[in-house]
């Protein structure tokens, strides 16, 4: 803990810097007089706080920090004012790649749509769990090294969409607008969107997706959308690698002078 603490310090100080390499093993050890077996010890916790990278015949290396991604809750507004606007306005935003500070054609888009039963999600819904919704799968990755940056699921009533079957057709996944202009076709306007926020360690399928180091968790927000009508209209799980991400909540309060 000595000389992973040791470390730690030099790497916050900058005497380390991103994509340097670390002493070597022997040379821990001969600088801590101690074994090699603590020094591997040392090594593989700093791995585990995410601080270096390496490992499997590679040296390590100070961990070169990832792209952040914002998200924000006034993204619920912005994508609902984006609804009005005209198309050629909505064809030119992306709000998935404004979070990641990239423009549209950098990432690599995919989209899996299905129907599927209510199942577990019918309470959410408050719909019969035989009913049908439309199911679609959003990932976005790195067209050069193939790693995820977004990834989200959802799901939406199939009754409430039948009047506009583009919606359902995965040919249209790349949406002028999203969801909330999806809605809008249909005659639906959400008013609330509510957010619950997990976490989780990852599965070994999202350590090599996301490329994560060793210790670094998942954040899970889970986003309920409800119409003017009290109905939720759409439920969507969306993952982020907690290493890279910033969650912030901007909460308007209204003035004491409206409710008097």
């Amino acid at each position: 803990m000595q000389i992973a603490d040791d470390l730690r310090i030099k790497i916050e100080a900058g005497e380390l810097q991103p994509g340097d390499s670390l002493p070597t093993l022997h040379e821990l050890a001969e600088q801590w007089s101690c074994s090699i077996t603590s020094a591997r010890t040392a090594i593989q916790l700093m791995k585990q706080q995410g601080l270096i990278t390496g490992g499997r015949g590679k040296a390590p290396t100070v961990r070169i920090p990832p792209r952040q991604v914002v998200r924000t809750s006034k993204r619920h507004q912005e994508e609902k004012d984006l609804v009005l606007t005209t198309e050629r306005e909505r064809s030119h935003r992306g709000l998935a790649e404004e979070d990641m500070h990239v423009p549209l054609d950098a990432l690599k888009f995919h989209a899996e749509y299905r129907t599927v039963e209510a199942g577990d999600l019918a309470e959410a819904f408050g719909i019969d769990p035989s009913a049908s919704l439309l199911e679609r799968v959003y990932e976005h990755s790195d067209p050069r090294t193939g790693r995820l940056e977004a990834w989200s699921i959802s799901w939406i009533p199939s009754e409430l969409i039948r009047d506009n079957p583009a919606i359902s057709d995965p040919a249209n996944a790349a949406w002028p607008g999203g969801t909330l202009h999806q809605l809008y076709t249909v005659g639906i306007e959400v008013i609330e969107v509510i957010d619950d926020v997990t976490a989780a360690m990852p599965s070994t399928v999202d350590i090599e997706r996301w490329e994560l180091p060793d210790g670094i968790p998942m954040i899970w927000c889970r986003r309920t959308s409800i119409d003017t009508k009290g109905r939720t209209v759409e439920v969507t799980d969306a993952q982020y690698p907690a290493d890279r991400t910033r969650l912030t909540f901007h909460t308007p309060l209204t003035p004491w002078s409206e409710e008097q």
